[in-house]
């Protein structure tokens, strides 16, 4: 079984400071892996552990950063036999249906894919539409919100909660998925992992190397933090009648 895990590499949120002019400055901050990217990987690894042979390949698309040395290591280092980027300026800040359109066309060139796994949502935008849109551009079976995976004789048992109880579904390969972070714990990479991650195989593909033309690129105008609401500090103590009552109407005026 062949394996794709698509994950992000996101600024370290701690670390962008909010400038007087609410802009924000990314100077300082770190690049990490998104931390629900983290899931999808763990999940993988999971379901390559399901059948022998199986391959994992890590895929990432976005500016320089793709090619960041660092990056590379550490998302090498949970479990993937190899790494393929797809890097240009124009794909920084690209939204959604061109990073799905630049994802479909990357895993049509590695080809014989059975299973893509994608995160919940990015660790920055969170839009939570990356993988079901990719799902249908590649037109396989899509589904998101999955907390469970089995491999049951060549198809995939996916579990979801609903309202009130537990969805179990059955899909077909070749599948897109997107699992929520509560699916696993991911793990923290051993020593011995980190050594191993810098000697895996890595390509870092050009729009060209996927065939791909972007049509239109999404221009990010501004960012802006905004306005810092100052602490109400209301602070009741005691469960009584009247505290209760008096909570509660503190809650009906904010909400």
């Amino acid at each position: 079984m062949k394996i794709v895990v698509c994950y992000k590499n996101v600024p370290e949120e701690q670390e962008i400071k909010v400038k007087a002019d609410h802009t924000l400055d990314f100077s300082k901050a770190a690049w990490k892996i998104g931390q629900y990217d983290l899931n999808a990987m763990e999940s993988a690894t999971a379901l390559a552990a399901k059948e022998a042979g199986s391959e994992i390949i890590f895929l990432t698309v976005g500016g320089d950063v793709v090619d960041n040395s660092k990056q590379k290591k550490a998302a090498l280092s949970r479990g993937a036999g190899r790494l393929v980027g797809v890097m240009d300026p124009a794909l920084t800040y690209a939204d959604t249906h061109t990073t799905a359109s630049v994802i479909k066309t990357a895993i049509e060139k590695i080809g014989d894919v059975d299973v893509v796994v994608f995160g919940e949502g990015s660790g920055d935008i969170y839009a939570q539409q990356t993988g079901s849109v990719a799902g249908a551009l590649l037109g396989w079976a899509t589904v998101n919100g999955v907390q469970g995976i089995e491999l049951e004789a060549g198809k995939l048992e996916l579990s979801r909660g609903v309202e009130d109880g537990i969805e179990i579904l059955e899909a077909s390969l070749p599948a897109a998925i997107s699992v929520t972070s509560d699916i696993n714990v991911p793990r923290i990479p051993s020593m011995k992992d980190i050594l191993a991650a810098g000697k895996k195989p890595v390509e870092i593909w050009s729009l060209d190397d996927v065939n791909t033309a972007l049509e239109s690129v999404t221009e990010v105008v501004s960012i802006l933090a905004p306005d810092v609401t100052e602490r109400r500090q209301i602070i009741i103590e005691g469960d009584s009648e009247d505290n209760i009552e008096t909570l509660y109407q503190y809650m009906r005026k904010i909400l």
